[in-house]
């Protein structure tokens, strides 16, 4: 008889305890469902993205890309790009550097980007003009002494190593480490003899 109460009650217990929830109808809290990740589109429209800055990297003036906080294996992978002129390789070659960008934070390059667009006019033409005086300097035997003539109070000594470091990495195919120290010294010369506008 106490067998058969048992057995009544654990019957009992199934029939009306607590309602038993099919995987369906089991209820979930909503913050710890884990986060979908990006769509397909989405991941492909992010490394368009991506690889596009990697192209404007390329075709950057080296005197601003010295200024980026970038990771020298990109610098050197963006000097090696612009010296190729076969179709195919320089593909690739982007196509690396599009890798590479993978681990870059965008957000300070773009806004670099910017930057230089809304850049004060006479930033813009002082930044011109080192451009010039670079190549001036590096393409011509008489542009050191010109450049002299404007900025007597430049160290000639300084600038005529750096020229001549330039011209040997150019001849040899090096990444433009010395091109692009003669251009932040030659921007600091001109820099410092210019007021700079606030505007």
């Amino acid at each position: 008889m106490i067998a058969k109460r048992r057995c009544r009650a654990r019957i009992d217990n199934c029939a009306f305890g607590a309602p038993t929830m099919f995987p369906a109808e089991k209820t979930h809290d909503s913050d710890s469902t884990p986060l979908e990740p990006p769509s397909k589109s989405a991941r492909k429209r992010t490394m368009h993205d991506l690889q596009q800055l990697g192209l404007d990297l390329v075709a950057l003036d080296p005197g601003r890309l010295s200024t980026l906080d970038l990771p020298e294996r990109l610098v050197d992978a963006i000097a090696l790009a612009r010296g190729i002129t076969k179709h195919e390789g320089r593909r690739r070659q982007l196509q690396y550097i599009g890798k590479l960008m993978r681990d870059v934070d965008p957000v300070p390059l773009r806004a670099a980007f910017a930057a230089w667009e809304r850049g004060p006019a006479a930033d813009r033409m002082r930044f011109a003009a080192v451009e010039q005086w670079r190549d001036r300097l590096l393409d011509h035997t008489d542009g050191l002494t010109d450049f002299m003539a404007a900025h007597p109070a430049a160290d000639q000594t300084v600038l005529a190593a750096l020229i001549a470091d330039a011209r040997a990495e150019r001849a040899r195919g090096s990444p433009p480490h010395k091109y692009r120290a003669l251009f932040r010294e030659l921007k600091r010369i001109v820099d410092a003899a210019s007021p700079r506008s606030d505007s």
